[in-house]
C-alpha cells in the first residue's frame, strides 16, 4: 500500500494535541467564560484539523475536543465526569457539531484536490491533442505520452511496443479496470500486479502497439489517472495513424 501522507499524518498528530492545547489555554479563564463559548472555541480548532488533514483527523480532533472540554473546563475538574446537566448537554453538542463540522471541511478539501487535479490531468490531455495535430509527430507523441504515463501513474518507467502483440501481461482496459489472465484485478484494493502492464494504442480502430508500464507492484493509481492514461494512449494511436504508421497486421 501507500504510505499515508506526510500531511495527514501531521494532521492526525493535531487532532490529538490541537483540541488538548486549547482547552489547557481556555483553563484560566473557565469561571469567567461560559462553558458554551468555550466549546464553539473548540469547535474551531476542530475544524483547522480537519481543513488541513482528512476526515479521519477531524473525528479525531472531534472526539479529543469533547474529552478535553469533560475534563478541563466542567466541574469536577481534572476528572472525566460532569456534574450539571448543562455541561453534558454542551459536551454532547460539541462532539455531534465537531464530527459534523469536520466531515464537510474534509469534503470541502478533498473536492479542491479534485478539481485541482482535474486541472492539471485536463492540461496533459491538451498538450498531448496539440503535439498529435503536427504533421509526421507520431513519434514524438509517443515519447511524449510515454513521460506523461509515467508521471500520473508513478511508474518506474515506460516504454512502447510497435507491432505484433506478445505473451499476455496485465492489461489496462478503456474503462480504467485491469485484466489479469481473464479475471478483473483491483487496482484500488491491491495496487498494481506485478511485473509490466500493458496500455493498447488503437488509431482509428487500427492497432499500432502498446504502451508497456512499468509499476511498483501493490501501488494503487486512482481511477482517474488509469482513466487518463487510457486516454493519452488513445492520442497516441491516433497521431501514429495520421502520421502514417503502418499498423501492425
Amino acid at each position: 500500500m501507500a504510505p499515508y501522507p506526510l500531511r495527514d499524518r501531521i494532521a492526525l498528530l493535531a487532532g490529538l494535541a490541537g483540541p488538548l492545547v486549547a482547552a489547557l489555554a481556555l483553563m484560566p479563564f473557565r469561571t469567567d467564560v461560559s462553558n458554551t463559548n468555550m466549546a464553539l472555541i473548540l469547535v474551531v480548532a476542530v475544524v483547522a484539523v480537519a481543513a488541513i488533514g482528512n476526515r479521519f483527523a477531524g473525528a479525531l480532533a472531534a472526539l479529543s475536543a469533547a474529552a478535553w472540554f469533560d475534563f478541563f473546563l466542567t466541574r469536577p475538574y481534572q476528572r472525566f465526569t460532569i456534574a450539571g446537566s448543562r455541561d453534558i448537554a454542551t459536551a454532547v453538542l460539541l462532539l455531534v457539531v465537531g464530527l459534523l463540522v469536520s466531515q464537510l471541511a474534509a469534503r470541502a478539501r478533498r473536492l479542491r484536490l479534485v478539481t485541482v487535479t482535474d486541472a492539471r490531468y485536463l492540461a496533459r490531455i491538451h498538450d498531448t491533442a496539440q503535439m498529435a495535430r503536427i504533421p509526421g509527430s507520431g513519434g514524438a507523441v509517443v515519447d511524449f505520452v510515454a513521460k506523461q504515463l509515467t508521471d500520473i501513474l508513478h511508474l518506474r518507467g515506460c516504454r512502447f511496443e510497435y507491432g505484433s502483440l506478445l505473451g499476455h501481461p496485465p492489461r489496462l482496459e478503456a474503462d480504467g479496470s485491469v485484466v489479469v489472465g481473464h479475471r478483473s484485478w483491483d487496482v484500488d484494493r491491491h495496487g498494481w500486479p506485478e511485473g509490466e502492464v500493458e496500455v493498447r494504442a488503437f488509431g482509428n480502430g487500427r492497432y499500432f502497439g502498446r504502451f508497456m508500464l512499468q509499476p511498483d507492484p501493490g501501488v494503487a493509481s486512482t481511477l482517474q489517472a488509469r482513466l487518463v492514461a487510457v486516454t493519452l494512449a488513445d492520442q497516441a494511436g491516433t497521431a501514429l495513424d495520421t502520421s502514417g504508421a503502418v499498423p501492425d497486421g
